[in-house]
């Protein structure tokens, strides 16, 4: 028998076990880890202690959203809860959790307003804060520790997020006046207003 111990079960089935390897979460936490000692320790930031884990935001594919920090409010374990969207490759799974963790820095209480984007920007994000992502000199420090890490076990899911299409309600103009008017979607089989 090989290193892996055997499992056989009913039929052909044969299941090997293999030794204990790293798991996803286990490498997000140590990202988060690092990010935190790197980044943000040095800029005078502390980042709490957080549990990361792959997953999609609660919008769930309904939502362009690839990361999600919940307070520590929300949790039994008083502690942020991170969410990345299994949808990314390695280099952008540590771009998101060093956004995330900024919402992790202030509990997620400003959401991606003043005091967020002091933190971001400090860090070297750039674009609208809501999308922060790695500006040049802060991609060159995430490629070096993603560099420092052991390989990202993880194979990218190749789902699409899809947004919510909002349809606006039809409408009705008057070809005399100009009025507008919102015309219920039920009631379009009758023809225009009068």
């Amino acid at each position: 028998m090989s290193t892996a111990d055997k499992i056989q079960s009913s039929g052909d089935l044969t299941i090997e076990i293999s030794p204990p390897s790293l798991t996803r979460e286990v490498w997000l936490q140590q990202a988060a880890i690092r990010l935190a000692n790197d980044l943000f320790k040095p800029l005078g930031y502390e980042v709490p202690e957080v549990q990361v884990s792959i997953g999609f935001a609660s919008g769930g594919l309904r939502s362009s959203a690839i990361g999600q920090c919940w307070p520590r409010s929300r949790a039994d374990d008083n502690l942020n809860h991170i969410f990345v969207a299994p949808s990314l490759n390695a280099y952008d799974t540590i771009d998101t959790l060093a956004h995330e963790l900024i919402h992790a820095v202030d509990n997620c209480e400003h959401k991606h307003g003043k005091e967020f984007k002091k933190i971001a920007l400090a860090l070297g994000m750039k674009g609208p804060m809501r999308g922060a992502s790695a500006g040049p000199v802060l991609k060159v420090r995430l490629e070096q520790i993603l560099a420092e890490l052991p390989p990202y076990p993880h194979g990218k899911l190749n789902a699409i997020h899809h947004r919510n299409s909002v349809s606006k309600p039809p409408k009705a103009c008057c070809a005399i006046c100009g009025y507008k008017v919102t015309v219920p979607k039920r009631f379009l089989h009758l023809g225009a207003p009068i």
